[in-house]
């Protein structure tokens, strides 16, 4: 049961970090003003995954 907790802990903290990281991407390429392209769609794309995954993490008290 201790694997499967450190497991979802990895998961928690990985989404997390990749969340951080694809919004600080899609911020870079605002900037330059490249929020048609294909990059920063495909990363609008894993941020909403991992915003919902984030949100369900919520519902079940896993996330502060």
């Amino acid at each position: 049961m201790e694997e499967r907790l450190r497991a979802f802990e990895k998961m928690l903290r990985d989404i997390q970090a990749r969340y951080a990281d694809t919004t600080d991407k899609m911020a870079r390429l605002k900037r330059q003003g490249k929020e048609k392209t294909v990059t920063y769609r495909q990363l609008m794309g894993t941020r909403l995954t991992d915003r919902n995954i984030l949100a369900i993490y919520r519902v079940y008290g896993l996330l502060d």
